[in-house]
């Protein structure tokens, strides 16, 4: 596979990782924004502007968009997370010209106010129904207790109240700030002309006006604590850990995610043993997860009411048992292998390689091969675990239990 990379003169970022040999191609519209970048009185807006993307532009009508992608054959879709939003398609490689000029062409959508008043219906509606689901709601309460006032705290859907208050026009201010040609980076992946991907660009993208997005990338102060949440209606108990960790700029991310997988992977863990495969917990995993500027575990807990001051018990002893008594060899090694097949049998297909070169682009603006992945988790060391471990200790952390128990009692 081979790696090209090109800018336009107004500052989009066009990059490819090619293969002769592919049956298919992959092609995205890598935007640098989302929760992080909203203020308070905006909150939601990248999301919300992400739905409004595919309702139309001065050219084509939301029906047009879809009927143009179905014609294609096209896997198309769009998320937003805390830091991108990102659109994308999978195609057949003679499809790859249309679909750089149907995304490019939504890239610059109407915002008619008709459309915006409906979809921001369908935004609540989502909202109110991820708050009926206890570990969603949870999700976004234990993020902002931890990142306190960091923008790293925003919820990626806003609140009801948040999109209710948003009128178009700041919408419209919002999408001229994030959707320059600077914050955006074409991707593609596969069976890819890049000079012809170029002139695509160019063509459908080179009259974008130039203009400059800024991010604040302060490292975030993490708070500590233990909270509950009551929820009636919930028959199991959730419960959410986040915890400091090495961010996407930090070597030692690769530490981070082969720990994770050691103490709480969904398969053989230590977690697992423990909870799992007793059948103590319905699930328990730790996740490890990089932003620009910083990073978090994330240990995850889905239990019977009755089991969950144990099961916190259970993992509080786990942590401190590797805080003091660090790893095995033989642990490290299954890691890594579970890790190096993920990446491998991950990157088979065009559509992931977009998603693993982009986002790389996106954090670290450089290229990384599978074979860069692979030497990295194979330079771990366990010293490198221990050190890791005593930077960001998983006892220290901000739990969020959310159920039908109105009190759980922190485990000593």
């Amino acid at each position: 596979m081979v790696f090209h990379q090109h800018a336009l003169k107004n500052g989009l970022e066009i990059i490819a990782e090619t293969s002769a040999d592919a049956y298919s191609s992959s092609v995205g519209y890598f935007v640098r924004t989302g929760a992080r970048d909203e203020t308070e009185d905006l909150a939601g807006v990248s999301h919300f502007l992400e739905h409004m993307v595919f309702k139309g532009t001065p050219t084509r009508t939301a029906e047009d968009v879809n009927r143009e992608f179905d014609e294609m054959g096209a896997h198309y879709n769009a998320f937003t997370s805390e830091e991108n939003t990102v659109y994308y398609a999978a195609i057949l490689p003679e499809f790859v010209d249309r679909s750089v000029g149907l995304l490019g062409d939504i890239m610059r959508p109407s915002l008619r106010p008709d459309d915006f008043d409906t979809e921001k219906q369908v935004i609540i509606e989502e909202i109110k129904m991820y708050d009926d689901q206890p570990p969603y709601g949870a999700d976004d309460k234990c993020r902002a207790a931890f990142f306190g006032r960091h923008p790293l705290s925003h919820s990626v859907l806003g609140s009801v109240a948040s999109i209710e208050a948003l009128p178009v026009e700041a919408m419209r201010a919002y999408f001229e700030r994030q959707y320059c040609p600077s914050n955006i980076t074409l991707v593609a992946a596969g069976k890819i002309d890049f000079d012809a991907l170029v002139a695509s660009a160019e063509r459908y993208c080179g009259g974008w006006q130039p203009m400059k997005a800024d991010r604040q990338v302060d490292r975030p102060l993490p708070e500590a604590g233990f909270r509950c949440l009551h929820k009636p209606q919930a028959t199991q108990e959730y419960v959410l850990q986040l915890a400091d960790a090495p961010g996407s700029l930090d070597d030692e991310r690769y530490a981070a995610k082969l720990l994770a997988s050691i103490l709480g992977d969904d398969t053989g863990s230590r977690l697992y043993w423990e909870l799992v495969d007793p059948g103590l917990a319905e699930s328990v995993s730790l996740s490890h997860y990089e932003y620009d500027g910083a990073g978090i575990y994330l240990t995850y807990l889905s239990t019977t009411p009755e089991n969950v001051a144990d099961n916190l018990a259970t993992i509080l002893k786990v942590y401190r048992q590797a805080e003091g008594e660090g790893f095995r060899a033989g642990e490290l090694e299954q890691a890594k292998r579970k890790m190096k097949s993920r990446v491998v049998l991950g990157s088979e297909r065009p559509r992931s390689r977009l998603f693993s070169v982009g986002m790389n682009w996106l954090h670290r603006h450089r290229y990384v091969t599978v074979r860069d992945d692979l030497n990295a988790i194979d330079a771990v060391r366990l010293d490198d675990l221990a050190s890791i471990l005593k930077r960001y200790p998983l006892t220290r952390n901000m739990t969020m239990a959310v159920g039908p128990l109105a009190t759980v009692d922190e485990p000593q």
